[in-house]
């Protein structure tokens, strides 16, 4: 389960709002799953079906999240015409075991949605949400 305060919520969807017509991508830090911290990456690719994230920012943001004595609680990032759910493109680049990838679906933009998964060796597991 992560926790994610609804202002850090609203900063994501607003994200990905302003990123559209490409995908939005970023970093999540906190501790023991609550989301402390969001981090907007720039998304490499520009693209909507695909994101990437600048490896010197990701250097950077994670030496950031290291020296407030966080982790890495996450990645998020939008999708824009489908369901919060992964691709397989998602899970080809699912990396970290141990992170929640966190997808928001801005398909209805009056109502946006996110969801949190655990990605391990290509298995797909959903964990609840819960915006505070």
């Amino acid at each position: 389960m992560i926790y994610i305060a609804k202002s850090l919520f609203e900063q994501m969807i607003e994200h990905s709002k302003r990123e559209f017509p490409n995908e939005a991508c970023g970093i999540l830090a906190g501790k023991e799953g609550r989301i402390i911290k969001i981090y907007r990456m720039a998304n490499t690719d520009r693209s909507p079906n695909s994101f990437f994230m600048d490896p010197k920012e990701q250097l950077k943001v994670m030496k950031e999240i290291r020296n407030l004595g966080l982790e890495m609680v996450g990645i998020y990032h939008s999708h824009l015409e489908t369901e919060a759910y992964p691709s397989e493109h998602d899970v080809e680049l699912a990396f970290y075991p141990e992170a929640s990838y966190v997808i928001a679906s801005i398909k209805d933009k009056d109502n946006p949605s996110i969801r949190s998964f655990k990605i391990v060796e290509g298995k797909i597991n959903e964990e609840e949400v819960k915006i505070e």
